[in-house]
């Protein structure tokens, strides 16, 4: 096996959904991508009650980091057979019992859309191996092609959208409104991609009752939680994303003007997850991941992680959702004897993270 193309990432999801029709739903969501690609996510769970508490997990977000998609079908694929077959799961050095099997679909709902860009992927898998956005030739500059096309996915989300406003003009935030930059081209205005809109329908429209939010990139070996726009801190809750008056001074490191605001118990929440995640990886085959928030990696804006944690405090009415990216892997195409073996990883993470939220939400 090697890595899969688009239609077989889609695939995988429909057969999964054909082969255990007692254990999830094939969730097609409401809009194709720029090239007119249907996407799907699986919904796992013993029960479809819309009242349940779910975790959502997507992956193919940048279209260079292969393996995302690969990690997330494994997952369902594992996760479901181990439930149907009333057995445990091991990776590695890892086990689960069939009791933990259980645990996961007779107490949450978890959703895998496994591949969010399957433009940039597919572009990625035949042109050029390093792109990264996806193929929106939309906003690009008359005349203009190449680098051009494309918006950073993981930059147009409605979180702090506006980062010349924003942040300090030295904080280095990793991302741009220039339609010509190769990397992190951020779009016109938050939502302006189907690919983002989606990831939105999933949360707001199809699963409200989201508590969890994981999005599964590559690289770095780390599992990454809120905030990224600043230093995370418990104190000073005026020194919010919403409060203008600390426009054009987000961003930089080590300085007391501004730190973002968490609430001491979302913090310990996230950062216990974070360990747990972690420390079930670890337990595979010894590797390290590092559990720190997004800005401890670079500041960012527009990600998917701070716009799923922050609706909560722009409508308290919406679940609070603790929100997380993984980086996995210490590159963005491991050969593949290597990738199997990160896949391995992953999942053990992903399956502890989503018991321990289980037991959260007991």
């Amino acid at each position: 096996m090697t890595y899969l193309n688009i239609a077989e990432v889609d695939s995988a999801a429909v057969n999964l959904s054909h082969a255990y029709p007692g254990l999830c739903e094939l969730v097609e969501l409401p809009e194709t991508s720029i090239e007119g690609v249907a996407c799907h996510a699986l919904r796992m769970g013993v029960s479809s009650d819309g009242d349940r508490d779910c975790a959502v997990l997507i992956g193919g977000v940048h279209a260079r980091e292969w393996g995302s998609c690969e990690i997330l079908v494994d997952f369902a694929a594992d996760l479901l057979e181990a439930y149907k077959s009333r057995s445990g799961l091991r990776y590695g050095r890892k086990s689960f019992t069939a009791a933990e099997v259980r645990t996961l679909l007779e107490d949450l709902n978890i959703v895998v859309f496994p591949l969010v860009n399957p433009d940039g992927r597919r572009y990625s898998q035949t042109v050029e191996p390093m792109w990264r956005k996806n193929r929106n030739p939309a906003h690009a500059p008359a005349g203009h092609n190449g680098d051009c096309v494309g918006v950073d996915i993981n930059r147009n989300y409605d979180f702090l959208f506006d980062a010349a406003k924003a942040f300090s003009p030295t904080a280095g935030v990793r991302v741009s409104s220039d339609p010509c930059d190769p990397q992190v081209y951020q779009g016109p205005y938050a939502f302006s991609e189907p690919e983002t809109r989606n990831v939105r329908w999933l949360l707001e429209k199809k699963f409200p009752h989201t508590r969890w939010f994981v999005d599964v990139h590559s690289y770095s070996q780390d599992m990454l939680y809120a905030w990224g726009d600043d230093e995370d801190q418990s104190d000073d809750d005026s020194m919010t994303f919403r409060n203008p008056d600390y426009d054009g001074s987000r961003g930089l490191a080590g300085d007391t003007g501004y730190r973002e605001y968490i609430p001491k118990e979302d913090l310990d929440s996230a950062t216990a997850l974070a360990r747990s995640f972690s420390g079930a990886l670890h337990d595979v085959r010894g590797t390290e991941y590092t559990p720190k928030s997004s800005f401890d990696l670079y500041p960012t804006c527009g990600t998917s992680d701070d716009y799923a944690f922050s609706r909560y405090f722009t409508d308290d009415k919406k679940e609070k959702i603790l929100a997380y990216t993984i980086e996995w892997g210490t590159e963005f195409q491991p050969q593949w004897a290597e990738m199997e073996k990160i896949i391995k990883d992953v999942s053990a993470g992903l399956l502890q993270f989503c018991l321990s939220a289980a037991a959260v939400a007991r």
